[in-house]
């Protein structure tokens, strides 16, 4: 979904903006603030840097009385006709921002909607022309969704592979259609450990930024793979996380 600011919400790639829907809640009182992850560069989609472009899933689920209970912000972003008034907040967040140097190794790890972020990173590195930026660095993406109909920006990034083969990497992992070797669901963890002792080399060096957006209780599975190597290595696996992210080279935004 693009919004026009009119250039009134300036922000930078992995920052958030807060929506409050219409209307007021069962105790009468206007709805709070929802955050939602920028899914666009500071340029914006159409490049003037007054759009805001953001990516949004209805959420719908059944409770444990039976009842469908329809997610407030969700629901209403989701049922906006084009041209719509809508209340924005921001920007905030300093957590996921995009590292300056344009020769890192930047290591990309998203759940379903929690791709949001990296695609504002991924337009910045290969969409984009900039004086002052150009990215020669590794841009390497593992993308989790349960099916292929619920992969989002594919197209995009294909078409970021075929102009940058050297810099851009992606690997998908589609929960219910696939499976590694040992007949296990192919979760973005499973497929992260097929490449698990190329990726502990990338941790070790300091130009390596690692960050994670999505569903909480991804950083365990990563963790699991990550335990064993740095083992192997004589070297505590959480003591190292603990410096990777006092030195910003890990981040992490999960719900």
């Amino acid at each position: 979904m693009v919004f026009s600011h009119q250039g009134e919400i300036p922000y930078r790639e992995g920052q958030s903006v807060g929506v409050i829907a219409d209307g007021i809640d069962k105790n009468g009182k206007p709805h709070k603030v929802r955050l939602y992850s920028i899914a666009s560069s500071a340029l914006g989609d159409l490049g003037n840097s007054e759009t805001v472009s953001l990516c949004v899933k209805r959420l719908v689920y059944t409770n444990d009385q039976g009842e469908t209970v329809k997610g407030v912000c969700s629901n209403f972003l989701c049922d906006l006709a084009p041209g719509s008034d809508v209340k924005l907040t921001g920007p905030v967040g300093k957590e996921m921002l995009m590292p300056k140097d344009p020769n890192a190794t930047v290591i990309m790890l998203a759940t379903g909607t929690g791709i949001a972020p990296f695609r504002s990173f991924l337009w910045k590195m290969f969409f984009e022309k900039h004086d002052d930026y150009k990215f020669n660095g590794l841009a390497w993406l593992f993308l989790g969704v349960p099916t292929t109909s619920s992969l989002l920006y594919q197209e995009e990034f294909d078409k970021m592979k075929a102009k940058a083969p050297e810099n851009f990497r992606v690997d998908y992992a589609i929960s219910r259609e696939q499976a590694n070797d040992k007949g296990e669901k192919m979760y973005i963890q499973t497929r992260m450990a097929q490449y698990a002792a190329e990726l502990w080399e990338l941790l070790k060096k300091d130009n390596t930024f690692v960050y994670m957006c999505g569903l909480k209780g991804m950083e365990k599975g990563i963790d699991d793979i990550m335990v064993s190597l740095a083992a192997n290595d004589g070297i505590d696996w959480f003591d190292y996380k603990k410096q990777l992210k006092k030195a910003e080279q890990w981040n992490v935004e999960v719900y």
